[in-house]
């Protein structure tokens, strides 16, 4: 196992950084080889190289990390290692959340969830939660971890299949009872994107104070405001705000740390100013 020795479970760990680093901002180390900065383009590892200053230049002012697997995966042969170091990198008292967005039959599905929180030793994992119950159930048994299910996603598709009516309500709204349905050991989390603010809130009031990651501000034109007043809960918690490309591309130059720590803190005193509780 890479990460997470801690011994405590996720609502637990989450609840620990929120506090100690003010901070409900998740940063995605999703990086595209081809947009790193020039300078370190030829190094031995650029991704990995890129990865670890974006750290250790934003690990005080975050709550979490999310690594998106295809980013990694599109890498080839040296990818999966890459994405190891990565999160080698990252401090242990940071929640990691693997976004793989996975979902299959049982015995699949128990491989992918025995890589994500065994192997790779993640916090938490997307899911899809399309197929049914026993589809993802192998991640619901990881009772110290957290499973964030696609419920209502950012982008403008999402209108193609989550809106449709079932019995008198859209789908996504049936997507987040069914889920809190499973949620015996408290371990489910929901994806709802910062585009949706009006349904992040519906979302909020059907999934008590359930973690929710909520993508889409900056590059996807979420509104912080909005999307923090929706899915915080009554104490100012339970969501975690997703930025990636407005954070760690916020330079293509020599400073791109420097750049990314700044917009990264611009970014968490915007979403604490608009916090309850």
């Amino acid at each position: 196992m890479y990460k997470n020795t801690i011994s405590m479970n996720f609502t637990e760990k989450l609840h620990n950084v929120v506090n100690k680093n003010q901070s409900l901002l998740c940063v995605g180390l999703d990086i595209a080889v081809e947009r790193i900065p020039a300078h370190i383009r030829g190094r031995a590892n650029p991704a990995l190289e890129f990865a670890r200053n974006i750290v250790e230049a934003t690990a005080d002012l975050v709550c979490a990390y999310k690594l998106n697997f295809a980013f990694y995966e599109a890498m080839g042969a040296g990818g999966w290692e890459t994405l190891r170091q990565v999160l080698e990198a990252i401090p242990e008292d940071v929640v990691t959340i693997g976004d793989a967005k996975r979902g299959d039959i049982g015995n699949t599905s128990e491989m992918y969830a025995r890589a994500i929180f065994e192997d790779l030793g993640f916090d938490a994992a997307t899911a899809a939660p399309f197929m049914g119950r026993d589809s993802v159930q192998p991640f619901l048994d990881r009772k110290e971890k957290c499973t964030f299910f696609l419920t209502l996603t950012s982008n403008p598709g999402s209108r193609d299949f989550l809106y449709l009516d079932v019995d008198g309500k859209p789908f996504y709204a049936k997507v987040a009872e069914t889920i809190m349905s499973w949620n015996e050991y408290g371990n489910c989390g929901f994806v709802v994107g910062a585009t949706h603010p009006e349904e992040l809130a519906g979302i909020r009031a059907t999934v008590g104070d359930s973690s929710i990651l909520v993508p889409g501000i900056g590059a996807q034109g979420g509104s912080v405001e909005a999307s923090v007043r929706a899915g915080c809960n009554e104490r100012g918690e339970g969501a975690i705000f997703n930025v990636s490309r407005g954070v760690i591309y916020a330079s293509d130059g020599e400073d791109f740390a420097a750049a990314a720590r700044n917009r990264a803190l611009e970014i968490r005193d915007e979403i604490n100013k608009h916090r309850r509780g």
